[in-house]
């Protein structure tokens, strides 16, 4: 494979994606930290998102049948060799000069799944170069920001169609953003030389003129609403996934509209501080969608055994943004590439000890029910 050179190697000590996250911070500095690691608000949801995963607890089966058994899926019709993708994160070249190269040359030698932000450093068309003809790799999607303009937006699809991305993954839960008080309190600003490259060109919003310094001006006034996606759809030959629902309303809604999936998401605790955990949100939505569209889930998942409860709740599969981010810090490729494989290791050994040959064998049973 044609993979960026693999110079740096893994920090001693590191086992884990907690150990990822630890190390990561002595190598970023501290508005770049601020920037990956935290959150709206007091970061309540943020702190959410891990906890309730740790509060589901697995109940394990013995002496069951497992020769033969793997962690393979079906994602959209597409095999899939773990349910991983890995979550769009912008800027990623604040974290280490590769950026979003990297971790789609990691997620293509993991044969894990990748999707890239509209806010990407590295652009769309050199990411879809570098592995797409990779063998085994998981699917390319790339994630939308409907932009204040919608003619560069369509222009932005038709990239994205033309590269060979295989879904559009829209994000639809920040019509403004977050109150990030650790940033604003870092000072942080992306560093000169990385930008959103993708989105060179596109003409500036118009200015608002109501007069009130009101947050519903400016952007929020341009923000899509479903209709905007109604459009989008009927102008995309690719299937059009949701991130961001959190609410069962809008999961009907997405589910009547024909989206090929949804992705249950608080967009990492950094919009709306105190929305609920992913985790408590998932059964909801699931049982919404009536098992018609695909749902996948992100927020807060460290470790296999996040993998495997998403599972149990109904997920397809689950992203992960921040562990790859930090894998990247430490080690470029070869880090996310370690974080991604750390992640299999230990859902196929939560399978195991669950007595799970397939996630088939993955049911709401996996999970301890304390009555």
């Amino acid at each position: 494979m044609n993979t960026v050179p693999a110079l740096a190697h893994i920090p001693p000590g590191i086992v884990s994606l907690a150990d990822h996250e630890a190390h990561a911070r002595t190598v970023l500095d501290a508005k770049a930290w601020a920037y990956f690691s935290g959150g709206a608000g007091d970061e309540t949801t943020l702190r959410a998102n891990r906890s309730s995963w740790d509060a589901l607890s697995l109940h394990p089966r013995v002496l069951q049948p497992l020769a033969g058994g793997h962690c393979r899926t079906t994602l959209l019709g597409r095999p899939l060799d773990l349910p991983i993708l890995v979550a769009p994160v912008a800027y990623q070249r604040i974290a280490h000069p590769d950026g979003e190269l990297a971790t789609a040359y990691a997620a293509a030698a993991q044969n894990t799944g990748f999707v890239l932000s509209t806010q990407a450093s590295v652009a769309m068309e050199t990411i879809a170069n570098a592995v797409l003809n990779e063998p085994g790799r998981g699917p390319l999607w790339f994630q939308l920001y409907i932009q204040h303009d919608r003619g560069f937006t369509y222009e932005l699809v038709k990239r994205a169609e033309l590269a060979g991305y295989e879904a559009l993954v829209v994000t639809v839960d920040a019509p403004s953003s977050g109150v990030r008080d650790r940033e604003r309190r870092a000072g942080f600003k992306v560093p000169p030389g990385i930008s959103a490259v993708n989105l060179a060109g596109m003409p500036p919003p118009p200015i608002a003129r109501t007069g009130t310094d009101s947050a519903f001006d400016g952007a929020v006034a341009l923000a899509p609403t479903w209709e905007d996606l109604a459009q989008l759809q009927a102008r995309t030959r690719l299937p059009i996934l949701l991130k961001g629902i959190l609410h069962e309303d809008d999961a009907r809604q997405a589910s009547a509209m024909g989206f090929a999936g949804v992705i249950v998401s608080n967009h990492g605790g950094r919009t709306l501080d105190t929305a609920p955990a992913t985790s408590v949100v998932l059964p909801r939505i699931v049982d919404a969608m009536g098992g018609q569209t695909a749902v996948l889930v992100d927020g807060g998942i460290r470790r296999g055994t996040d993998v495997l409860k998403a599972i149990a709740l109904g997920a397809q599969a689950v992203l992960v943004g921040r562990p790859c981010v930090f894998g990247l810090a430490n080690a470029g490729a070869v880090g996310v590439a370690h974080v991604l494989r750390l992640l299999r290791d230990e859902l196929e050994i939560a399978m195991v000890q669950c007595g799970c040959a397939t996630l088939a064998q993955v049911t709401p049973r996996v999970l301890f029910k304390n009555n």
